[in-house]
């Protein structure tokens, strides 16, 4: 019985160092993750969400094109950084949020 906790407790552990697993990207957000959890995100974890975002406003089920991913990656970071409400759900990041509390 000590031999199978021992390598629960391995598993485990070897889930939670490595990178975005899929547990990670089954729980993120996506389009629905605030702005103020956004950015402090590290660049895997914002791919994973953005990724996510776009998977959500296209209802496609396959990878966006690295290069869509990218440029809304570069938008939403603009525009989350910027947000005068940083609880905003980073689908509804926009220009006009830079001013106005949404």
């Amino acid at each position: 019985m000590m031999k199978v906790g021992t390598g629960f407790v391995v598993a485990a552990l070897a889930v939670l160092l490595s990178g975005c697993t899929d547990v990670e990207k089954a729980l993120n957000r996506g389009g629905d993750t605030p702005c103020s959890e956004y950015v402090t995100q590290d660049q895997d974890k914002k791919r994973v969400t953005i990724t996510k975002l776009v998977k959500q406003q296209t209802g496609e089920k396959n990878e966006p094109a690295g290069t869509v991913v990218d440029a809304t990656l570069i938008s939403v970071d603009l525009l989350c950084a910027a947000q005068r409400n940083a609880e905003t759900p980073i689908k509804n990041a926009d220009v006009a949020g830079i001013f106005v509390n949404k």
